[in-house]
């Protein structure tokens, strides 16, 4: 079992962690938890019933937020031509064909996501051993591979969120910060999990959302009932 420190003790003192809460209960418990110093993220981690060692139980797919993350994101396109303007102009940090795929070569990774005009995504393939491992591929299902790049820019810099389930079915993702307040986090929360569910795999067999629990960067998790998930999203 893992050792916690003496601050999260005290902020899991007299919580049953155990108890399954409304969602409204464990977003506002989670929020009132947080004890650092600095703007804690509120993480969500949901169970999928999905098994993603097949590819049509992979539940993988991307949502503009529609309160953000409260973070600056630093985004680097690899486009070429006329799209490096566009894509600086809607605020990229770094965008270039060539002279940026080699600078990833060197070393240079100083960007959170990264987006690819479909042109120039052979040239991306070279540094796909680099990016994959740091969860910053583009991928077309995620929205990160398009010609709209000023589009994706904007998406990603105003809070886009990408998600995955990983090898146990488990999802997780930030929904802002614990600064944002509970009304902001929730809706959040519940856009974030109604694309979830829209891309339910029809390859799912039996209930979908199995469990889910909401924590703050150093708080306790706060556990879901599964049974009012599907409440909560059409609400």
């Amino acid at each position: 079992m893992p050792k916690h420190g003496k601050k999260y003790r005290k902020a899991a003192e007299n919580i049953d962690l155990s108890n399954k809460l409304p969602v409204e209960e464990a977003v506002g418990k989670a929020l009132a938890s947080a004890y650092a110093k600095f703007d804690e993220t509120v993480d969500l981690a949901l169970r999928l019933g999905v098994d993603p060692k097949y590819s049509d139980q992979m539940v993988r797919g991307a949502i503009a937020l529609p309160h953000g993350l409260g973070k600056t994101v630093r985004v680097a396109v690899f486009c070429k031509g006329e799209k490096e303007a566009e894509a600086k102009a809607a605020g990229a940090d770094f965008a270039g064909g060539e002279e940026l795929v080699a600078r990833v070569k060197e070393g240079f990774l100083d960007f959170d996501s990264a987006i690819a005009t479909p042109d120039v995504m052979a040239l991306v393939g070279q540094i796909g051993r680099i990016l994959g491992p740091r969860g910053l591929m583009p991928n077309a299902k995620t929205g990160t591979v398009t010609f709209d790049v000023a589009t994706a820019v904007k998406e990603v810099k105003g809070g886009r969120v990408e998600f995955r389930v990983d090898k146990a079915g488990v999802l997780h993702a930030p929904l802002g910060k614990v600064s944002f307040g509970q009304e902001k986090i929730l809706g959040n929360l519940k856009a974030l999990l109604s694309e979830v569910n829209r891309l339910r795999p029809s390859a799912a067999k039996g209930s979908y959302m199995l469990s889910m629990a909401v924590s703050t960067t150093m708080g306790p998790g706060f556990r879901v009932d599964p049974a009012i998930i599907a409440k909560f999203i059409e609400h």
